[in-house]
């Protein structure tokens, strides 16, 4: 993001906050739920209309949806931290691979081609997999693949820490998972997983990935898993688990929501529509009444 985009937002937010100290507005009751959600609830009125702090508000995040999904990941700076983490088994240096997209362009109007590993990339893994020397066998039990998606700012922001809780809550299990060393993929898509995770020779991938921005949510990380990656699986096949952040699902939550998947998945081999997430049944949502409340006992 340039200095000019940065000035434009710092003025926004001045102007936000003047506004709420300064302006004649109206204010709605429902504007104390707010503090429950990030939803656009209670916003008041000026008059008739808006107040300008709720328009500037929404410009401002309009802004910083586009501008994640068209800022570039910095790919250097993101394998130096995934190098860092001490948690891996075998710590080396990240993989780096692209689709076959060419251009920011390209990536948005061929989904297609955002789904598939560019003759390079295969190149590389399979270069890594014949220096291992069992290329032709089943080497890791997992492959993680950090892909930039829609948003690079999820992917920048919470891939590192994302891994650093998962990789702590799969120590703690003393599982011995064997962990291929993390691919980063440019221009990617959820499926280009696949193909990583069939060429690595993996049981399981994990794609982490950044999200389409919401209007509140521009650095939502999304994974997904998938049992025997092979090129041509749909998504009925995979696990999701969406909006990891600091401002929606915490990552000691979503590493063990991925922790009871993984383990479920090695254990029944699959994952997709018949691996449920069981981690949330003992909410009281979905605990059932045995006997009607107004029957007293």
């Amino acid at each position: 993001m340039d200095s000019n985009c940065v000035d434009k937002q710092n003025n926004l937010v001045d102007s936000i906050q003047s506004h709420h100290q300064h302006g004649n507005v109206v204010s709605n009751p429902w504007r104390d739920l707010r503090r429950f959600t990030d939803a656009r609830i209670g916003l008041g009125r000026a008059g008739i209309s808006l107040p300008t702090s709720e328009l500037l508000a929404f410009q401002l995040s309009h802004a910083q949806a586009r501008d994640a999904v068209n800022l570039p990941l910095n790919i250097d700076a993101l394998a130096i931290d995934l190098s860092n983490i001490l948690l891996l088994d075998n710590v080396t240096y990240p993989i780096r691979v692209n689709s076959q997209v060419d251009d920011r362009i390209t990536y948005l109007q061929r989904p297609d081609l955002g789904r598939k590993l560019a003759e390079s990339g295969r190149k590389t893994l399979l270069h890594h997999m014949n220096s291992q020397g069992q290329a032709a066998d089943t080497q890791y039990d997992l492959a993680i693949v950090v892909v930039d998606g829609l948003s690079s700012l999820a992917v920048q922001n919470n891939a590192k820490p994302f891994i650093n809780e998962l990789l702590s809550q799969l120590h703690q299990q003393h599982s011995g998972w064997n962990i291929a060393p993390i691919t980063i993929v440019e221009q990617g898509r959820v499926a280009i997983g696949d193909d990583i995770g069939q060429l690595l020779n993996a049981q399981v991938v994990m794609v982490l990935i950044g999200e389409r921005p919401g209007l509140s949510s521009p650095d939502s990380l999304g994974l997904y898993l998938t049992w025997a990656p092979k090129t041509g699986l749909n998504d009925a096949c995979r696990n999701c688990i969406s909006n990891i952040r600091p401002a929606g699902l915490p990552y000691t939550e979503a590493a063990k929501r991925a922790v009871y998947l993984l383990t479920q998945a090695k254990k029944l081999k699959l994952t997709g529509v018949n691996l449920k997430d069981r981690t949330q049944d003992d909410v009281i949502e979905h605990q059932q009444q045995t006997q009607n409340f107004l029957i007293a006992e």
